[in-house]
């Protein structure tokens, strides 16, 4: 359960602040449980009430530094996700935004540059679906690593870069 003022990730919108726990009567199912959660970096203005014991969309704490650490220090070891098929791809890119998971995202990010390297050695450009699907992933990323490591979001690619090149 979390507590008022956490910070945790909420599926695709990325990191809330939890404003307060409420509890109110349903004339269905009697009283039910509350988070009031707001964006952290997108508009300021959404509020948004989620069933504490919602199943629906993933919500989770925020990586702590050491587990962010982690994660960039392995992105030369991660795999790349190889998928031939265009629909079978669309549909595990989906699932892996919505999982929310770093080290996934990670790899869906890393994955998406060498097939974006590999078409524009060909004169080609990166699907719109595949563009659509990183800049999604390096939100997710950006924010949660930006609010866990305590810098603005603009520099998380330059902080991961920078960290990468001093352990070689």
């Amino acid at each position: 359960m979390f507590k008022i003022n956490d910070y945790i990730i909420y599926g695709s919108m990325s990191v809330c602040k939890v404003l307060d726990i409420i509890e109110e009567e349903n004339p269905y199912i009697g009283l039910k449980s509350y988070y009031v959660i707001q964006p952290v970096y997108s508009d300021k203005s959404t509020i948004i009430k989620v069933p504490v014991d919602n199943k629906k969309i993933s919500m989770r704490h925020l990586l702590s530094k050491n587990e962010i650490m982690s994660i960039i220090e392995n992105i030369p070891t991660l795999d790349l996700l190889e998928i031939d098929n265009e629909k079978q791809k669309s549909e595990q890119f989906k699932s892996i935004i919505k999982s929310s998971t770093c080290t996934k995202l990670t790899q869906l990010i890393k994955s998406i540059n060498k097939s974006e390297e590999e078409r524009l050695s060909l004169g080609k450009k990166l699907s719109k679906t595949d563009e659509d699907f990183k800049k999604t992933a390096q939100k997710l990323i950006n924010e949660e690593f930006a609010t866990v490591l305590n810098i603005p979001v603009e520099d998380v690619p330059s902080f991961i870069l920078n960290h990468l090149h001093q352990k070689n």
